[in-house]
């Protein structure tokens, strides 16, 4: 992560811009089978189901999210509606925040159900992440802090 240099920013952390991120909104991934997807992000991944809607768009919920605005992974089906034309993909991974500890216990599931993973060390973050690849081939990494670490 670069740091914005020190003389740029605002005292409201916006740089100038008047506004900042403050937390995920979506994910999104189009994807074929969606009865695959919404089994490995319900069943493997622990998340909860958010909403099923109309037109093959399913919602897991990821956390709470910023003034009300549920953080969510989004399921649409390669058929399903939406407002852009569907672009080549260009997408790399996601990446969801576990503990520390529990990154032992996602393993563990993850050699229960026989499912290939790796970890991968970010001593530049103090970060370690556990990959694991959906029934799409897309990348999924939980992500943790070193103990110890702030920030």
């Amino acid at each position: 992560m670069t740091e914005a240099h020190p003389s740029t920013r605002t005292a409201a952390g916006t740089n100038g811009r008047g506004f900042r991120v403050r937390a995920l909104g979506e994910i999104a991934i189009r994807c074929r089978d969606r009865a695959a997807m919404e089994r490995f992000y319900e069943e493997v991944i622990g998340l909860e189901l958010y909403a099923r809607r109309p037109g093959g768009i399913t919602f897991f919920k990821i956390a709470d999210g910023y003034q009300g605005h549920t953080a969510v992974l989004a399921l649409f089906h390669d058929e399903a509606r939406v407002a852009e034309p569907a672009p080549q993909n260009a997408f790399h991974h996601m990446a969801l925040t576990v503990g520390w500890e529990e990154q032992a216990a996602a393993a563990s599931h993850f050699d229960r159900l026989g499912i290939p993973y790796r970890f991968q060390d970010f001593d530049w973050t103090g970060w370690r992440g556990l990959f694991v690849k959906d029934p799409e081939g897309n990348t999924v990494e939980l992500v943790a802090a070193k103990p110890g670490r702030a920030g």
